[in-house]
C-alpha cells in the first residue's frame, strides 16, 4: 500500500468493542460478518473459520483434559472482558447441535486475543480464540485444541463501511490493497463487495 499509494496514511485503531465507525469518524472497520449492520457495504477479508478452545500441553496434566462442556467449570479459563461494555464474554460453543453461551471462570481476564494466546501458551489456562490465530501453535505442539466437537464456525472477517464512503479514493485504494494481499494468502477466497441482505 505504501509503495502504490504514498500519499495515503493508514491509521489503525484496535478496539475489541463494537465501535460506531460513522459516529467516531472512521472510514471503515473490520468485524465478524454477523455483526455488521445491514446498511453497510461488506468486503470479505477471510474465509469462514472456527472459534476454538486451546491450552498448552503443560496445563493439562494438573487438571485433566475436558471431555464435555460441563468439565470447563473445573478449569482455569482465560476470561475476556469487552473494552466498552466491561461485561465478561460468554464462550459460544455447540452442544448437541445447538449453540450455547457458556460462562467460564478463572483467575485471569483479558481484553484482547493476543494476551489470551500468550497466557495459554504459558500454561496458565484455556483460551477461547479464532482458529487461524492459533493454527501454527497447534501444528507445532505449543497448544492443543480442546473439545473440537464443540467449536462453532464464524462467517469470517469483513471490512465494512457506509455506502457513501465507497466512492472515497483512499478507501478504494485500501480495498484494492486488501484484495491483492488476500489473493496472495494461502487460503485463497475471492473478495466480493456487496451490501449485506
Amino acid at each position: 500500500m505504501v509503495d502504490r499509494h504514498p500519499d495515503v496514511t493508514v491509521d489503525i485503531t484496535v478496539d475489541e468493542g463494537l465501535a460506531d465507525i460513522v459516529g467516531e469518524g472512521f472510514d471503515a472497520g473490520v468485524r465478524l460478518g454477523e455483526m455488521i449492520a445491514r446498511d453497510m457495504v461488506a468486503v470479505r477479508l477471510t474465509p469462514a473459520f472456527k472459534v476454538i478452545l486451546a491450552a498448552s500441553p503443560h496445563y493439562l496434566p494438573s487438571r485433566g483434559q475436558p471431555e464435555m462442556i460441563a468439565d470447563l467449570a473445573a478449569h482455569h479459563c482465560i476470561g475476556f472482558r469487552g473494552s466498552r461494555s466491561r461485561a465478561l464474554y460468554r464462550s459460544e460453543l455447540s452442544e448437541n447441535g445447538k449453540d450455547v453461551a457458556v460462562a467460564t471462570r478463572g483467575p485471569l481476564v483479558v481484553s484482547d486475543a493476543m494476551s489470551a494466546l500468550d497466557l495459554a501458551g504459558e500454561g496458565l489456562g484455556i483460551a477461547y480464540l479464532f482458529e487461524p490465530l492459533v493454527r501454527v501453535d497447534i501444528a507445532e505442539g505449543r497448544l492443543v485444541q480442546l473439545l473440537s466437537q464443540s467449536a462453532i464456525e464464524e462467517p469470517g472477517l469483513f471490512l465494512y463501511f457506509p455506502k457513501r464512503a465507497s466512492l472515497s479514493p483512499k478507501l478504494r485504494a485500501f480495498i484494492d490493497t486488501a484484495r491483492r494481499v488476500q489473493r496472495q494468502a494461502p487460503d485463497d477466497v475471492s473478495s466480493v463487495s456487496a451490501s449485506r441482505p
